[in-house]
């Protein structure tokens, strides 16, 4: 099972592969991108109930950070998917925090992940980014899709939170 997992993430069907191309995100999508973060997120496996109003702010206030990096993925003229982070000075150099890497439900399963991310770590490379980080769920296909890329699991810090 894990092994069919791996190879449905590493090689997407041939018949079902994008055929888009990446750009720069626009504020002008900003709808759009709520609509496929709600849908992505209520999905497996976050299963988390966003309502797209509630998205769309989430993803205009990433983007008007000043430390902002975001890419789309278009394919026939629509928006399909799109990765978005921002970046931090540490002390020992700037890192990026990848916030959201969402594809529509719709178009999954393509490859549309795979090159969004591929095309954030060589712009993140490019840019001399000391460190990437992200937080995903912690079972299921999505860690095993962060590994194929270096991501590890960090020992040395933890996840805290406080419901107010």
């Amino acid at each position: 099972m894990i092994q069919e997992t791996k190879r449905l993430i590493q090689r997407p069907r041939e018949d079902r592969m994008a055929s888009g191309h990446i750009r720069p995100m626009n504020p002008e999508n900003t709808v759009r991108y709520g609509e496929i973060y709600a849908a992505a997120f209520s999905g497996e496996p976050w299963n988390d109930p966003w309502d797209p109003a509630d998205a769309v702010i989430h993803v205009r206030e990433l983007l008007e950070s000043k430390q902002s990096y975001g890419m789309e993925y278009v394919e026939d003229g629509k928006v399909v998917g799109f990765i978005l982070g921002t970046s931090m000075l540490f002390h020992y150099g700037r890192t990026f925090e990848i916030n959201d890497l969402a594809v529509d439900p719709a178009y999954q399963r393509r490859g549309i992940a795979r090159q969004l991310l591929e095309r954030c770590l060589a712009d993140m490379k490019a840019r001399g980014i000391a460190g990437i980080h992200l937080i995903t769920a912690g079972e299921g296909i999505l860690p095993d899709f962060y590994q194929q890329y270096g991501f590890t699991k960090e020992n040395s810090v933890i996840l805290m939170g406080l419901e107010m």
